[in-house]
């Protein structure tokens, strides 16, 4: 049954591919997503330890395939097209249905019951655990699953209390390491988001002191105020903040309509407002933060195998994307 459903999966990725009318590479997949997660080949190709020029050449093959710009090119780089976009939600479904594929053979799956306690912060929740979860569930259908949302501390204590198996959070400001231990699955540093047209988004270089001029947006889950106003004070840069929020898509659209900028981990970025506005992302230069995204446990506890499972698959998706 389990085999079945996964070959069902399979042609329904193959479906997806078919409706581009073309045929590609795994690796050539692989390089795309890459590159528009990182917004950089250079970046891409470091993650990917390849050349440049092995990343460049995929991107300009797959292009040719598909008959469509996936970016556009300009002197700072590249930024992702309508068609790049659209394109990705299909590219990472196909590299997603191929890493359950190995994860089918490569392990004995639990069909074995069992429960897991996950806690998740405001952040990771709508981008690390919604996929996280859904691989586990297909590798352990057998587990019964909850999962409560609250902040870092909430979760700490938690954990240390026993009353959590696992939580998947921001680690990057970890506060109980002596009681809990931390695995990163994801690494994201922060950019600059701006809307269209914006004077910055064709300068060479953008420093903290162009950032401190404009009216900021500041997203107030998990540390990332906290960080931003922290890393801007460091710096001498007093931030004019025209609008505090805790949704994601609310920074967007502001960003997105010229209200402002917002200096945000490139994990949550996406291209385009939910009005279809066009957001832009550059570098800042500086020493910023990174924004580390992990797994969390109590040292010295016998973890259940639901959880081991858990911490398991997340090993597996951080290897999958690393590749």
């Amino acid at each position: 049954m389990q085999s079945d459903n996964l070959q069902s999966r399979l042609a329904q990725r193959r479906l997806s591919v078919l409706e581009w009318g073309m045929a590609f590479t795994f690796r050539q997949l692989q390089y795309f997503v890459a590159v528009a997660e990182q917004g950089s080949v250079t970046r891409a190709a470091q993650n990917l330890s390849i050349s440049q020029s092995s990343v460049t050449e995929a991107i300009k093959e797959l292009e040719g395939d598909l008959g469509v710009e996936l970016f556009e090119r300009h002197p700072r780089g590249l930024s992702i097209t309508y068609n790049g976009h659209q394109f990705l939600r299909h590219a990472t479904k196909i590299l997603a249905t191929v890493s359950d594929a190995r994860h089918v053979f490569a392990e004995t799956k639990s069909n074995t019951g069992g429960t897991l306690n996950i806690g998740v912060t405001s952040l990771v929740a709508g981008y690390v655990l919604s996929d996280l979860l859904a691989r586990y569930r297909r590798a352990c259908p057998g587990v019964e699953v909850s999962a409560i949302e609250d902040n870092g501390s909430y979760l700490e204590h938690l954990l240390v209390g026993g009353e959590l198996d696992v939580a998947v959070m921001v680690i990057s400001n970890l506060r109980d390491r002596m009681a809990l231990q931390a695995e990163i699955i994801e690494t994201s540093p922060y950019r600059l988001w701006l809307p269209l047209g914006h004077p910055l988004v064709s300068a060479d270089i953008i420093s903290v002191a162009d950032i401190a001029k404009e009216p900021l947006i500041m997203l107030t889950v998990d540390e990332i105020e906290e960080n931003t106003g922290k890393l801007l004070t460091a710096l001498g840069a007093r931030p004019h903040v025209a609008f505090r929020t805790r949704s994601v898509e609310a920074v967007r659209s502001l960003v997105a309509t010229g209200a402002g900028i917002a200096l945000l981990p490139d994990l949550v970025y996406r291209p385009w407002s939910l009005e279809g506005d066009r957001i832009e992302s550059r570098d800042v230069s500086g020493a910023l933060p990174v924004v580390q995204v992990g797994m969390v446990w109590r040292k010295g506890s016998g973890l259940p195998q639901s959880a081991k499972d858990f911490i398991g698959v997340a090993e597996a998706l951080r290897s999958g994307r690393s590749r």
